[in-house]
């Protein structure tokens, strides 16, 4: 399931978080690359234990943990702590895919890559190139999105980010470990979890919300990983 998840941020808190990161200092992208997506990776990047990262990335995971859209299509278990990216006169980022497990910097702990999320922090209309493509069961999507909106999508599928030649691409982009480890299964629960939403806003009474809402919790006891 690929999704467009609008206005994770507001636009002040876009502007408010691009004016933090630009007076940062950017270091080469592939300092968290793979053997692989190092050599197709030409970018920027803030460093994991540089303040101003931090301080975002917790801000972000807080929004994020009260997004109903977020939580309901990625079911997070874990969030890998937010990264930032930027492209600038003609950086790209190469077909890659993602590696499979994540080691959280200065802990112990890992995670298994189930869901990828770009969120976007610079609008369209001041750079050209900096598409997000996205080869999934349903095609290749081309992906540039207002600042502030997110896409999340399955971390398997191949993706590359084609070359920015005028302006700047800002970004910030993370890794979910889901408490439910299949796309399809999550599609499915994603799906009835807003069918149930839909039912219940315009019958609110109506007994099948109730049932419903059952076979939705029996599905993730079946289903969940913790």
């Amino acid at each position: 399931m690929l999704l467009h998840i609008d206005n994770v941020l507001t636009p002040e808190e876009a502007a408010y978080t691009r004016q933090m990161l630009e007076q940062a200092d950017w270091v080469d992208g592939r300092v968290t690359a793979g053997y692989q997506s190092a050599m197709a990776k030409k970018n920027l990047q803030l460093p994991e234990e540089h303040p101003v990262a931090r301080q975002l990335s917790d801000r972000l995971v807080e929004i994020l943990q009260q997004n109903a859209l977020f939580m309901g299509a990625a079911l997070p278990y874990r969030i890998f702590p937010p990264l930032f990216n930027r492209y600038d006169g003609g950086q790209s980022f190469g077909t890659h895919v993602d590696n499979a497990i994540r080691q959280i910097k200065g802990t112990g702990h890992r995670i298994r890559t189930d869901l990828s999320a770009t969120l976007f922090l610079t609008n369209p209309e001041d750079y050209d190139g900096g598409e997000l493509v996205i080869e999934d069961t349903y095609g290749t999507q081309s992906v540039k999105l207002p600042a502030g909106h997110m896409v999340l999508y399955p971390a398997t599928s191949l993706h590359h980010v084609t070359p920015v030649t005028r302006g700047s691409r800002i970004s910030s982009f993370f890794w979910i470990q889901s408490m439910v480890r299949s796309d399809a299964q999550r599609t499915i629960l994603f799906d009835l979890d807003i069918a149930i939403q839909r039912l219940a806003g315009e019958s609110p009474n109506h007994p099948s919300a109730v049932q419903l809402t059952g076979v939705y919790h029996n599905l993730i006891r079946m289903w969940a990983e913790l």
